[in-house]
């Protein structure tokens, strides 16, 4: 078996391989990698397995995160809902992986983390030394049948929602011009505000834009010239990804969410698409999910592992001696950020998020 590095970014091998394997991803493309390279400054690699005429049979990418605030480590991938090994047996990703991790001693990480989308726990624990770290939803919703049994699959409220939002005169747009990308935007500042959260910077989405071409789409809905709700989805071969949501509450009787969801689904159709990835859903977030379930949608666990490093293990890995007063702090904080204006609060967003990864 022989395993090598290579650039995503310039090896021509990688999108040529990723083009004919059934487990590719959005997440897994140069684009994606270059996205996240001009954003944050992450430097992608791929652990590849080659074959005799040099072609890749596997591969595993990774982007080298360097933070003084949190410290280095190898991640597959930031920012990404999951990442998939691309990888033809328990055997193949050992070697991959030991490679990595031989590579994160070297330069000092932290540690190493793998987020596949399909995870068999114990060969992947097994094969790897991997620990489970993290454990969230994923939902995707089954396009590949006639549309009259999707629809079927909808909730009620679903239904009377798709219903409810053709008969409030909602005007839809779609594309990724600048014009479409400030109101998105400016719909996710108020939505990250409700969350006590940062924005992702508003360059991360111009990346995107620039790098996916015709892949992201933003999706917009209006009412009387306002903005009301927005979505950002990415497409790959056969599947479309709702990645980004964000509304204005004021408008929510109006169901502009579920217009873009309805669209999008329409335009998967259309497209030839047989998966509608609904992205990511923290376990803590109960509202999403059961959004999420209301489309049909199948849910399965997503499950991200860590490797680390007992010596460069820290105090922030151990247990808190006063959880309480770190909670304190940490709510205190969130509710700041409601108050700062947009200019602070997105400068915050820009500074933290590529520490994050």
């Amino acid at each position: 078996m022989t395993i090598c590095r290579i650039d995503p970014l310039s090896d021509p091998r990688w999108n040529a391989f990723l083009e004919t394997h059934r487990d590719a991803s959005i997440f897994h493309t140069s684009s994606w990698l270059e996205a996240l390279r001009r954003s944050y400054g992450y430097e992608p690699v791929v652990y590849a397995v080659t074959g005799q005429g040099g072609e890749l049979v596997s591969g595993v990418p990774f982007c080298l995160v360097k933070s003084h605030l949190t410290g280095r480590r190898l991640v597959s991938l930031p920012f990404s809902d999951y990442c998939q090994p691309l990888v033809g047996n328990s055997d193949e990703l050992k070697e991959l992986l030991a490679a990595a991790k031989e590579d994160a001693k070297r330069q000092r990480c932290k540690y190493v983390e793998i987020r596949p989308l399909v995870s068999d726990e114990s060969s992947i624990v097994a094969a790897t030394e991997l620990a489970k770290n993290k454990t969230a939803l994923v939902h995707r919703l089954d396009l590949n049948r006639n549309q009259e049994d999707v629809a079927r699959g909808f909730h009620k409220q679903c239904v009377r929602n798709i219903a409810r939002c053709f008969r409030n005169d909602l005007v839809y747009e779609e594309g990724r011009s600048e014009d479409l990308l400030r109101k998105f935007y400016r719909l996710l500042l108020l939505t990250r505000r409700r969350h006590m959260l940062p924005p992702q910077p508003l360059s991360w989405f111009r990346n995107l834009a620039d790098c996916l071409g015709d892949r992201l789409k933003v999706r917009v809905a209006s009412k009387d010239g306002t903005a009301i709700a927005s979505i950002v989805t990415l497409s790959f071969k056969d599947v479309i990804t709702y990645k980004y949501g964000c509304s204005d509450t004021r408008f929510n009787t109006l169901q502009g969410t579920s217009l873009l969801f309805w669209r999008t689904i329409q335009d998967a159709w259309a497209d030839g698409a047989t998966v509608f990835d609904l992205g990511r859903s923290d376990l803590d977030n109960p509202g999403l999910i059961a959004f999420k379930d209301h489309w049909g949608a199948a849910r399965s666990d997503l499950i991200y592992y860590r490797y680390q490093d007992a010596a460069k293990k820290d105090v922030s890995s151990a247990p808190a001696k006063d959880g309480s007063s770190k909670a304190s702090v940490k709510a205190a904080a969130k509710r700041l950020l409601t108050l700062v204006p947009d200019p602070i609060f997105t400068a915050l967003g820009g500074f933290l998020y590529r520490h994050a990864g």
